[in-house]
């Protein structure tokens, strides 16, 4: 056999299997991307039954029936699921009367910072556009547009509950696999138990750096008199699920704003601030927790946000670490052949399974 073909595969030469990776690929974000609609929901519900699976184990231990847990799970994402849309809804409708009481300010705002990179020498036709971005009707459709896509993602936010009903009730067989399936799948197993933990702890260190950035930033907003600075704050919240960029859609309006009411030197103040503060606790204390649970690369990191995005939207955006994590699982998860692609991925150093895997 030459060794430019497969093995077990005579005649199929490295290339041609290339092409049909490729192909494959392809085909399947195709198809995510036509279907976003649905999976967009199940996506999301999946995420937060991830998250409320925690919950069940101390339920269990104590020997509760499996219908109590599997309630406990459902209710606490619906929970999770409901706060967060009225988060998003009142900060919306903040913003909203926010762009009504300033709309003349930032439109001064706009013109100067268009005459203002004019002098600079900066083709007009591309400072239009950038100063049309942030005029306030193009603000308003652009958060309008993002708040709609979380919380209808396309379709009726029904199918968001019913998903997580469904996936909380199959959550608890999904624990207690079969001996002999956990035999003969031990590895494959372990790596979805990494999964499944990886991303609940991701989604854990997040919430809580998020919260704690949220606050810093609201309360300094609030002291220095920006308007609004609970709708900041929750889009401080929201942007700190979203890898690398997060932080650059969370202070361009704050600043932006705080340029329109008080000067520049108001905006520089707030960007110093986001700076110190995010910088501080996103780019240097917070990796140090989640690290090596994600075990990312930086580059895939942001290819997967922008990937995911394109083919997801919104949810797309604030879900692709953990997208990229379960895309991982399925490609070379529990394979002991993939160790290649496991490194260049970002996972330096996975355990490995002391025995037959039994979740939970």
């Amino acid at each position: 056999m030459s060794d430019r073909e497969l093995p077990g595969q005579p005649g199929l030469a490295r290339p041609t299997r290339i092409l049909l990776t490729l192909a494959a690929a392809g085909g399947a974000c195709w198809t995510v991307w036509a279907g976003r609609s649905l999976l967009g929901p199940l996506v999301l519900a999946a995420a937060l039954i991830i998250i409320a699976l925690p919950a069940r184990g101390p339920l269990d231990r104590r020997g509760a029936p499996r219908w109590v847990g599997t309630l406990a799970v459902v209710a606490i994402a619906w929970g999770i699921l409901v706060v967060l849309g009225l988060l998003v809804l009142v900060a919306l409708g903040q913003f909203g009367r926010i762009l009504a009481t300033y709309a003349g300010q930032l439109a001064e705002s706009a013109e100067t910072l268009e005459s203002f990179f004019q002098r600079l020498g900066f083709n007009t036709v591309s400072m239009d556009e950038i100063s049309g971005a942030i005029q306030p009707a193009a603000l308003l459709t652009t958060v309008f547009n993002a708040g709609t896509q979380l919380l209808g993602l396309g379709t009726a936010v029904f199918f968001v509950f019913a998903y997580v009903m469904f996936l909380g009730m199959d959550a608890a067989r999904w624990q207690n696999p079969p001996a002999e399936l956990a035999k003969a799948s031990g590895r494959r197993l372990h790596a979805f138990n990494q999964f499944t933990a990886g991303t609940n702890r991701y989604f854990l260190v997040n919430s809580i750096f998020g919260l704690i950035v949220a606050v810093i930033d609201g309360l300094a907003l609030w002291l220095l008199g920006v308007p609004g600075p609970f709708v900041w704050a929750v889009l401080a919240f929201v942007t700190n699920y979203i890898p690398n960029i997060g932080f650059v859609l969370g202070v361009v309006p704050p600043v932006v704003l705080a340029v329109a009411v008080g000067g520049w030197g108001l905006g520089l103040l707030v960007l110093a601030i986001y700076c110190i503060v995010n910088v501080t606790l996103q780019v240097l204390v917070q990796p140090r927790f989640v690290g090596e649970t994600v075990r990312l690369s930086v580059t895939l990191t942001f290819a997967s946000v922008v990937l995911w995005t394109t083919l997801l939207g919104a949810v797309g955006s604030l879900l692709a670490v953990p997208l990229t994590l379960f895309a991982r699982f399925l490609i070379i998860g529990g394979d002991p052949g993939a160790r290649f692609a496991q490194w260049i991925s970002g996972d330096d150093g996975p355990e490995e399974p002391k025995g037959p895997s039994q979740p939970g």
